[in-house]
């Protein structure tokens, strides 16, 4: 059985009444003010509250954090593809720019060809991909992607963003094949830039190495020397960085120096290249000598008749020039050359 309390006070008049307990909390209150104003005592308690509602900040913000994600990941991506390819395009061309520029700037009033070839880069530039790669490792030879279509010739300049790859050696109708300058039968004219020796750099069939067999002991070459294109063959036009000196031996004994260079372009690891049209002369340049100088033949009136007279039309100096021979270097589509094995590879 409950034994009920004797006491027959009402609850609600028990304890302190409303007013004190008001007014002590609002002196406690202005005080707590004063004091976290004043001395800033309750900084500490601030952090910890903080610290202890994150998670419930979290818990609030992911909705619209997964949102957030949510339209981002379903964003145009077609339109930034082609946003990257036209700024790393950019960024290639103007790369090339700036050795050229750079390459100027060294050899100033000493170089005259390469200050000539300062006044464009080029008429037309292209960016062409390497599609596929010999698989011989004794001829570094790559495919690229355009051909005749796209206006590539043979012998047309290669480079990309670090220094000269090679040249173009066979084109078809929309792929080319390109010779890189480490190849055992490729070789360019070029000149150590710091004073203006010209020679040849001779690929090795090392990818990282070029020879340059004709530099005799005396020559002023060191480790360290940039070597660039001279522009004296016609296809590589002046003052593009190739190679950087790597070791010079010299043996009293020895007529030429043991000369090693690496190459700068980045021959194994490129997948992008750049192709060159670079200003060209006129096609008298290449005229023969005596086409020029060949006088008309000289025929008596009297004897003169219209089957006699067409060779002499032929053979006068106005004639055009013969058409270039790009066409005639279009070949059919063929893959390149598969590796043979070891028997049939001389020793």
């Amino acid at each position: 059985m409950v034994t009920l309390s004797s006491d027959s006070r009402p609850i609600i008049g028990r304890g302190p009444p409303l007013g004190a307990r008001f007014f002590f909390l609002a002196v406690f209150s202005v005080v707590v003010m004063v004091l976290d104003h004043r001395g800033g005592y309750l900084d500490t308690t601030r952090q910890w509250l903080g610290t202890a509602v994150n998670p419930l900040y979290a818990v609030v913000q992911a909705p619209f954090d997964f949102f957030s994600w949510l339209t981002s990941s379903f964003s145009d991506r077609s339109h930034l593809r082609s946003d990257n390819e036209r700024l790393s395009e950019d960024l290639r061309v103007a790369r090339v720019k700036l050795l050229q520029f750079e390459s100027l700037s060294e050899e100033n009033r000493r170089l005259r060809a390469i200050r000539e070839a300062s006044q464009g880069i080029a008429d037309r530039t292209l960016i062409a991909e390497i599609i596929r790669v010999d698989v011989d490792p004794f001829r570094h030879r790559v495919r690229i992607n355009k051909g005749a279509n796209d206006g590539v010739f043979r012998e047309q300049p290669v480079l990309d963003a670090f220094g000269i790859v090679g040249q173009v050696t066979r084109v078809y109708r929309t792929t080319s094949e390109v010779i890189l300058i480490s190849d055992n039968e490729h070789a360019v004219p070029v000149q150590v830039n710091r004073n203006g020796i010209r020679t040849i750099a001779v690929g090795t069939g090392d990818i990282h190495r070029l020879s340059l067999p004709y530099l005799t002991v005396e020559s002023d070459v060191k480790a360290g020397d940039l070597l660039v294109s001279s522009g004296l063959d016609g296809i590589f036009p002046a003052g593009y960085p190739v190679a950087q000196v790597l070791k010079v031996e010299r043996d009293s004994a020895e007529t030429f120096a043991v000369v090693e260079a690496k190459p700068l372009a980045e021959l194994d690891r490129s997948r992008e290249v750049l192709l060159l049209w670079s200003q060209k002369p006129a096609a008298e340049s290449d005229t023969p000598v005596e086409a020029k100088t060949t006088k008309p033949a000289v025929v008596k009136p009297a004897a003169t008749t219209p089957a006699a007279s067409a060779p002499a039309q032929k053979s006068t100096p106005a004639d055009p020039p013969p058409p270039a021979p790009v066409r005639e270097e279009l070949l059919p589509e063929q893959p390149l050359p598969q590796a043979t094995p070891d028997t049939d590879r001389p020793e």
